[in-house]
């Protein structure tokens, strides 16, 4: 959602690693609230958003993604996906 802190977080991490996501601001899509509910089930009801895919695979929400970064697991999934080259 755009005006989400976590969202900004997420995006500002990704960015700065000089990965350019592709972002959906669910507040701003016609299907928002369905998209939304469809991702909170896939995270098993919990909050829906920020949800991150790479290379179309599942990550996870805000706390998966950090816990990626922080162990080193984060940087391969990017390089995996083709979204880092260095």
């Amino acid at each position: 959602m755009s005006t989400c802190c976590m969202c900004h977080a997420v995006k500002r991490l990704f960015c700065g690693m000089g990965v350019h996501p592709t972002v959906y601001e669910l507040d701003q899509d016609p299907k928002g609230k369905e998209m939304e509910r469809a991702l909170s089930r896939l995270l098993g009801n919990s909050p829906g958003v920020p949800v991150v895919f790479i290379g179309g695979k599942l990550i996870g929400a805000m706390d998966r993604v950090m816990a990626s970064h922080i162990n080193g697991t984060l940087v391969p999934l990017l390089k995996e996906a083709g979204a880092l080259w260095l």
